[in-house]
Protein backbone atom coordinates (compact mmCIF):
# COMPACT_ATOMS: atom_id res chain seq x y z
CA UNK A 1 0.00 0.00 0.00
CA UNK A 2 2.87 2.41 0.58
CA UNK A 3 4.56 1.92 -2.55
CA UNK A 4 1.10 2.26 -4.23
CA UNK A 5 0.85 5.76 -2.39
CA UNK A 6 4.22 6.74 -3.58
CA UNK A 7 3.62 5.94 -6.88
CA UNK A 8 0.28 8.04 -7.19
CA UNK A 9 2.50 11.59 -6.81
CA UNK A 10 4.92 10.24 -9.42
CA UNK A 11 2.50 9.69 -11.73
CA UNK A 12 1.40 13.41 -11.21
CA UNK A 13 4.25 14.60 -11.74
CA UNK A 14 5.23 12.99 -14.86
CA UNK A 15 2.23 13.70 -16.29
CA UNK A 16 2.82 17.76 -15.69
CA UNK A 17 6.43 16.99 -17.22
CA UNK A 18 4.60 15.65 -20.72
CA UNK A 19 2.01 18.33 -20.86
CA UNK A 20 5.13 20.92 -20.05
CA UNK A 21 7.28 19.76 -22.75
CA UNK A 22 3.45 19.62 -25.31
CA UNK A 23 3.20 22.92 -24.37
CA UNK A 24 0.92 25.41 -26.89
CA UNK A 25 0.92 25.09 -30.23
CA UNK A 26 3.78 27.71 -31.44
CA UNK A 27 2.76 31.22 -32.75
CA UNK A 28 2.99 31.93 -36.54
CA UNK A 29 3.45 35.42 -36.82
CA UNK A 30 3.07 37.12 -40.73
CA UNK A 31 3.65 40.39 -41.70
CA UNK A 32 2.14 42.78 -44.82
CA UNK A 33 2.46 46.34 -46.17
CA UNK A 34 -1.16 46.82 -46.21
CA UNK A 35 -1.24 49.97 -48.06
CA UNK A 36 1.05 48.04 -50.81
CA UNK A 37 -1.25 45.17 -51.03
CA UNK A 38 -4.12 47.79 -51.19
CA UNK A 39 -2.28 49.27 -54.64
CA UNK A 40 -1.06 46.34 -55.72
CA UNK A 41 -4.40 44.65 -56.83
CA UNK A 42 -6.02 45.04 -60.01
CA UNK A 43 -9.28 46.88 -58.06
CA UNK A 44 -6.31 49.11 -56.16
CA UNK A 45 -4.81 49.78 -59.54
CA UNK A 46 -7.44 50.59 -60.99
CA UNK A 47 -9.02 53.12 -57.79
CA UNK A 48 -5.73 54.71 -57.92
CA UNK A 49 -5.67 55.35 -61.87
CA UNK A 50 -9.10 56.56 -61.35
CA UNK A 51 -7.99 59.13 -58.45
CA UNK A 52 -4.76 60.62 -60.08
CA UNK A 53 -7.45 61.28 -62.97
CA UNK A 54 -9.68 63.37 -60.98
CA UNK A 55 -6.52 65.50 -59.52
CA UNK A 56 -4.89 65.94 -62.34
CA UNK A 57 -6.63 69.01 -63.71
CA UNK A 58 -6.08 70.51 -60.15
CA UNK A 59 -2.24 69.66 -59.91
CA UNK A 60 -2.03 71.19 -63.84
CA UNK A 61 -3.65 74.64 -62.54
CA UNK A 62 -1.71 74.61 -59.52
CA UNK A 63 1.11 74.58 -61.90
CA UNK A 64 0.38 77.36 -64.06
CA UNK A 65 0.00 79.70 -61.19
CA UNK A 66 3.44 78.36 -60.10
CA UNK A 67 4.69 79.12 -63.30
CA UNK A 68 3.04 83.14 -63.21
CA UNK A 69 4.36 83.61 -60.00
CA UNK A 70 7.92 82.31 -61.40
CA UNK A 71 7.65 84.33 -64.25
CA UNK A 72 6.99 87.64 -62.33
CA UNK A 73 9.75 86.90 -59.75
CA UNK A 74 12.24 86.15 -62.83
CA UNK A 75 10.85 89.85 -64.25
CA UNK A 76 11.41 91.81 -61.05
CA UNK A 77 15.18 89.98 -60.72
CA UNK A 78 16.01 90.68 -64.17
CA UNK A 79 14.99 93.91 -64.62
CA UNK A 80 14.82 95.45 -61.20
CA UNK A 81 17.68 97.76 -61.65
CA UNK A 82 16.15 99.59 -64.74
CA UNK A 83 12.61 99.57 -63.19
CA UNK A 84 11.51 102.78 -61.13
CA UNK A 85 10.85 102.33 -57.50
CA UNK A 86 6.82 102.64 -58.02
CA UNK A 87 6.94 99.80 -60.60
CA UNK A 88 9.04 97.33 -58.73
CA UNK A 89 6.57 98.43 -55.48
CA UNK A 90 3.29 97.33 -57.77
CA UNK A 91 5.33 94.12 -59.10
CA UNK A 92 6.36 92.90 -55.58
CA UNK A 93 2.92 93.30 -54.45
CA UNK A 94 1.43 91.31 -57.34
CA UNK A 95 3.87 88.67 -56.35
CA UNK A 96 2.90 89.00 -52.93
CA UNK A 97 -1.00 88.76 -53.43
CA UNK A 98 -1.04 85.65 -56.03
CA UNK A 99 1.69 84.04 -53.83
CA UNK A 100 -0.96 84.39 -50.75
CA UNK A 101 -3.04 83.17 -53.32
CA UNK A 102 -1.22 80.11 -54.57
CA UNK A 103 -0.65 78.74 -50.67
CA UNK A 104 -4.62 79.28 -50.29
CA UNK A 105 -5.75 76.86 -53.36
CA UNK A 106 -2.49 75.10 -52.56
CA UNK A 107 -3.89 74.03 -49.20
CA UNK A 108 -7.21 73.49 -50.57
CA UNK A 109 -5.86 71.34 -53.21
CA UNK A 110 -3.78 69.17 -50.61
CA UNK A 111 -6.84 68.81 -48.30
CA UNK A 112 -9.27 67.94 -51.23
CA UNK A 113 -6.59 65.24 -52.34
CA UNK A 114 -6.22 63.82 -48.56
CA UNK A 115 -10.38 63.14 -48.30
CA UNK A 116 -9.93 61.63 -52.06
CA UNK A 117 -7.34 59.40 -51.23
CA UNK A 118 -9.22 58.56 -47.56
CA UNK A 119 -12.36 57.51 -49.36
CA UNK A 120 -10.67 55.42 -51.84
CA UNK A 121 -8.70 53.73 -49.43
CA UNK A 122 -11.78 53.13 -46.71
CA UNK A 123 -13.54 51.73 -49.81
CA UNK A 124 -10.87 48.74 -50.93
CA UNK A 125 -9.86 48.40 -47.14
CA UNK A 126 -13.17 46.44 -46.40
CA UNK A 127 -12.51 43.89 -48.88
CA UNK A 128 -8.75 43.65 -48.19
CA UNK A 129 -9.65 43.07 -44.30
CA UNK A 130 -11.75 39.96 -45.05
CA UNK A 131 -9.21 38.44 -47.41
CA UNK A 132 -6.35 38.85 -45.03
CA UNK A 133 -8.70 37.11 -42.15
CA UNK A 134 -8.81 34.59 -45.08
CA UNK A 135 -5.76 33.79 -45.86
CA UNK A 136 -4.58 33.72 -42.17
CA UNK A 137 -7.07 31.36 -40.71
CA UNK A 138 -6.25 29.00 -43.85
CA UNK A 139 -2.53 29.07 -43.20
CA UNK A 140 -2.89 28.92 -39.22
CA UNK A 141 -1.79 32.69 -38.13
CA UNK A 142 -1.97 33.56 -34.96
CA UNK A 143 -1.13 36.95 -35.76
CA UNK A 144 -0.53 38.92 -38.95
CA UNK A 145 0.93 42.69 -38.49
CA UNK A 146 0.58 45.87 -40.74
CA UNK A 147 4.41 47.14 -41.39
CA UNK A 148 3.38 50.02 -43.82
CA UNK A 149 4.36 52.56 -41.28
CA UNK A 150 7.82 53.64 -42.04
CA UNK A 151 7.91 55.52 -38.06
CA UNK A 152 7.03 52.43 -36.22
CA UNK A 153 9.39 50.36 -34.24
CA UNK A 154 9.80 47.90 -36.24
CA UNK A 155 13.66 47.07 -37.19
CA UNK A 156 13.75 44.15 -39.60
CA UNK A 157 11.82 41.66 -41.12
CA UNK A 158 12.54 38.47 -42.64
CA UNK A 159 11.26 38.00 -46.15
CA UNK A 160 10.02 34.53 -45.01
CA UNK A 161 7.00 36.17 -42.69
CA UNK A 162 6.04 39.08 -45.06
CA UNK A 163 2.78 37.46 -47.03
CA UNK A 164 2.16 40.75 -48.68
CA UNK A 165 1.99 39.38 -52.09
CA UNK A 166 0.40 35.99 -51.31
CA UNK A 167 -2.65 38.15 -50.04
CA UNK A 168 -2.11 40.24 -53.24
CA UNK A 169 -2.90 37.10 -55.17
CA UNK A 170 -5.49 35.92 -53.01
CA UNK A 171 -7.43 39.34 -53.25
CA UNK A 172 -7.13 39.47 -56.80
CA UNK A 173 -8.66 35.46 -57.24
CA UNK A 174 -11.72 36.53 -54.47
CA UNK A 175 -12.13 39.62 -56.10
CA UNK A 176 -11.65 38.91 -59.77
CA UNK A 177 -11.59 42.37 -61.93
CA UNK A 178 -9.74 44.16 -64.89
CA UNK A 179 -6.39 45.03 -65.69
CA UNK A 180 -5.40 48.30 -64.15
CA UNK A 181 -2.09 50.50 -64.94
CA UNK A 182 0.34 50.25 -61.33
CA UNK A 183 1.18 54.09 -61.10
CA UNK A 184 4.21 55.11 -59.51
CA UNK A 185 3.12 56.65 -56.22
CA UNK A 186 -0.07 57.02 -55.08
CA UNK A 187 -0.56 60.18 -53.04
CA UNK A 188 -0.95 63.66 -55.04
CA UNK A 189 2.48 65.01 -56.37
CA UNK A 190 2.17 68.27 -55.37
CA UNK A 191 4.23 71.16 -57.25
CA UNK A 192 6.67 73.08 -54.86
CA UNK A 193 5.35 76.59 -53.50
CA UNK A 194 7.34 79.03 -55.52
CA UNK A 195 9.99 81.02 -53.91
CA UNK A 196 9.44 83.46 -51.74
CA UNK A 197 8.94 87.28 -53.51
CA UNK A 198 11.40 90.55 -52.86
CA UNK A 199 10.11 92.13 -49.85
CA UNK A 200 7.36 90.38 -49.08
CA UNK A 201 7.54 86.29 -47.69
CA UNK A 202 5.30 84.01 -48.60
CA UNK A 203 3.76 82.02 -46.17
CA UNK A 204 4.59 78.52 -46.79
CA UNK A 205 1.79 75.94 -47.86
CA UNK A 206 1.30 72.86 -45.39
CA UNK A 207 2.88 69.50 -46.55
CA UNK A 208 0.72 66.72 -46.46
CA UNK A 209 1.27 63.96 -43.97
Amino acid sequence: MKNRILALPCLALFAAAIAGAQGPPPTKVGVIQVQAALTGTKDGQKAVAEYQSRVAPKVKEMERKRAEIQELQDKLSKGGSAMAQTAKDDLARAIDTKTKSYNRDMEDAQAEAQTEERKMLEELSGKMQAVIEKYAQANAYTVILDVSNQNGNVIWISTAIDVTKDVIDLYDKMNPGGPGTKPTSMPLNKPTAPATPPATPAVTPKKQP
